[in-house]
């Protein structure tokens, strides 16, 4: 039997589609590379020197996360409860707290913005859908130090605004919008949270990663385009 041949619109599409697919997977691969850099200026920032908050606040950049330090008042009466966490494949929370940030340090005054403090993971007990124990903040009044850092990604906002329909604190939401929060509260927030320095006196787990698709979805994309 004779082969047949391809015409040359077939051969001219298969080669468009052959280019196209593999800078595709290249452009995955280089996503990944920058998601390792990230990630590595992640884990650096934590070992800086922590800078007056009011030196940063209004530095915004989506890849830039600012070690801090600031004086300012806890509210745990309107506590958040993220949930659909894990750390370790381990099910759990995070617990978010508003923090009113003193102008000066004899906190005479406050800043207009209330900032979301990211106070760490709670593990749930296995096969346990119960909110785990919140503990109590010690010192409302406090001075604190962590990343000031973009909040966690929102994914899809199925059943619309879960704040709004709970009466009671502290509130559990599967996703984080802070213009929500800010709505819920009667008070602007700032377009970022602080994720607090690891504390080995804390029930809290604090390890943070940001919040941003790992490098290894990436490489997995690319593979995809590739084949």
């Amino acid at each position: 039997m004779k082969m047949r041949r391809p015409s040359w619109w077939a051969v001219l599409l298969t080669l468009v589609g052959v280019i196209v697919f593999v800078r595709l997977g290249m452009w995955q691969l280089d996503r990944a590379q920058e998601k390792e850099q990230l990630l590595a200026r992640f884990a650096h920032a934590s070992a800086q020197a922590a800078v007056p908050f009011a030196s940063v606040v209004d530095d915004v950049r989506p890849e830039h996360y600012p070690h801090v330090h600031l004086h300012g008042r806890l509210e745990p009466q309107h506590s958040y409860v993220l949930d659909n966490q894990s750390r370790h494949d381990r099910p759990g929370v995070v617990v978010f707290v508003p923090m009113r940030v003193c102008v000066d340090d004899a906190c005479k005054s406050y800043r207009s913005q209330t900032l979301l403090v990211a106070m760490g993971f709670l593990r749930r007990d296995v096969g346990s859908r119960a909110m785990p124990h919140i503990p109590p903040v010690k010192h409302k009044t406090a001075t604190l130090t962590g990343l000031y850092a973009p909040p966690p990604g929102k994914g899809f906002e199925l059943g619309g605004n879960a704040l709004a329909k709970q009466d009671h604190w502290p509130k559990l939401t599967t996703y984080l919008d802070l213009d929500q929060v800010a709505h819920d509260l009667g008070v602007p927030v700032y377009p970022r949270v602080l994720l607090l320095d690891p504390d080995p006196a804390s029930a809290y787990i604090r390890s943070w990663t940001p919040a941003t698709m790992p490098p290894a979805r990436h490489r997995a994309y690319a593979f995809q385009w590739f084949s």
